[in-house]
């Protein structure tokens, strides 16, 4: 039986980009944007935790429809702001409203997030499905918020492991 070939050392894995340059986390923390999204991303999960709750409570129970669809409703408004405000936030801190390197795939699932969240209100507004295939189908787009949520949070924990911190005994910046 051949011997194996010997194992060939690996390279070093080249540095890791950072997810903001020193400009772009100047130009974020200089932006009243930030502060935007920091207050709208708490409040759109807040209400669609209380959404979810009427649609499951819907669908479990039969009861609670317009309840159900109007926080559907109000989420998905919520969610359109926010996209929005985001697009600004990113144009500001990366010079592109959507797609920025840093948020390729977050921007990616957001589309599809507002593509749901669309399709469902056209189908609540349009009667183009029952009652319950509806809320079937803001339980999809709402999937879909989640995995884009825990992305973005991912993206937050980076964010704050990656900032510079204070030599407290040499009195310098440090980057983690």
């Amino acid at each position: 039986m051949p011997a194996a070939p010997p194992a060939r050392p690996s390279a070093p894995a080249a540095p890791k980009r950072p997810l903001y340059s020193d400009d772009e986390r100047a130009r974020r923390d200089a932006s009243g944007w930030t502060l935007v999204q920091g207050v709208l991303a708490p409040l759109q999960f807040v209400v669609f935790a209380v959404s979810l709750v009427l649609v499951l409570r819907y669908l479990l129970s039969g009861e609670g429809r317009a309840a159900a669809s109007a926080s559907f409703v109000v989420k998905t408004l919520l969610l359109y702001t926010i996209m929005v405000t985001g697009s600004v936030w990113e144009k500001v801190v990366f010079g592109r409203w959507l797609f920025a390197p840093a948020f390729f795939w977050e921007d990616v699932v957001s589309m599809l997030v507002l593509a749901l969240h669309t399709a469902c209100l056209a189908a609540m507004f349009g009667a183009w499905l029952s009652p319950r295939a509806q809320m079937v189908l803001a339980l999809a787009a709402y999937a879909t918020y989640v995995i884009n949520a825990a992305q973005f949070l991912i993206k937050l924990r980076a964010a704050r492991l990656q900032a510079p911190r204070r030599n407290a005994q040499e009195g310098t910046w440090v980057r983690s």
